[in-house]
């Protein structure tokens, strides 16, 4: 079973754009690659084209030695004192967490939730395409949510077919998540990212990732309790 919690994976080896396959990425170091790249990229809004390592640290909330760790990864490195060119800088951890491919995402679940997600308009900015979202309520199949109209969940894998989505969204009640998984799963998609209150099984070679907002808030809960106690930190 190839199931992931909430933390980044290691990304796999990658195209380096030489031939050369890059090197595995630690899972830490990935997580920290995010936050880069977003730093990156609202400094190209500003219209900066260079960023010292320091800057850019501070941004992410990093240190600077850790930073030019994580950048050493992916194959770059900045130049003393004169630091990084932004958009080399944002293309390249881009390429490296994958993000110059064609991402196409599927939501199924047409909730609350399903249509938050699917009207969220900072996925096509990071390179993901919502180009689909199903439910099974027949007063919801139909209707618009954003620029989509909901598909009949019966029609799915004729849908992740027709949209070639290669990624899905599951946004579901735990008592359907798992069926929806495996015909997920038989339909050809093996990247999915639950929001389902369970854990789901899938087969070796299929990477599943799962967000429970519950656990977030109980570990938030947890520190929140220490600080509060006399003599403790966060």
């Amino acid at each position: 079973m190839a199931s992931l919690d909430s933390t980044p994976q290691a990304v796999p080896d990658l195209p380096d754009g030489t031939g050369t396959p890059a090197k595995q990425i630690p899972p830490a170091a990935v997580a920290r690659l995010t936050l880069y790249l977003r730093a990156l990229n609202t400094l190209l809004a500003e219209g900066v084209e260079r960023v010292s390592s320091e800057s850019l640290a501070e941004a992410s909330g990093v240190s600077s030695a850790t930073l030019r760790k994580d950048l050493s990864h992916v194959g770059s490195y900045g130049t003393r004192g004169v630091g990084y060119e932004v958009q080399y800088l944002s293309r390249h951890i881009a390429a490296a967490l994958g993000l110059t491919h064609d991402w196409k995402v599927a939501i199924v679940g047409a909730g609350n939730l399903g249509k938050a997600l699917a009207r969220y308009g900072g996925f096509e900015s990071r390179g993901f395409d919502v180009v689909a979202i199903f439910d099974a309520d027949q007063m919801v199949v139909g209707n618009e949510v954003g620029w989509l109209r909901v598909s009949d969940v019966a029609d799915m894998e004729a849908v992740l077919r027709r949209t070639g989505a290669n990624m899905v969204v599951l946004a579901l009640p735990a008592t359907v998540a798992q069926d929806i998984c495996d015909r997920v799963v038989a339909a050809g998609v093996h990247s999915i990212l639950s929001f389902a209150p369970v854990m789901l099984q899938v087969p070796e070679g299929v990477n599943l990732r799962k967000v429970d907002m519950a656990t977030e808030l109980q570990i938030l809960a947890y520190h929140a309790q220490r600080a509060q106690a006399p003599g403790q930190t966060a």
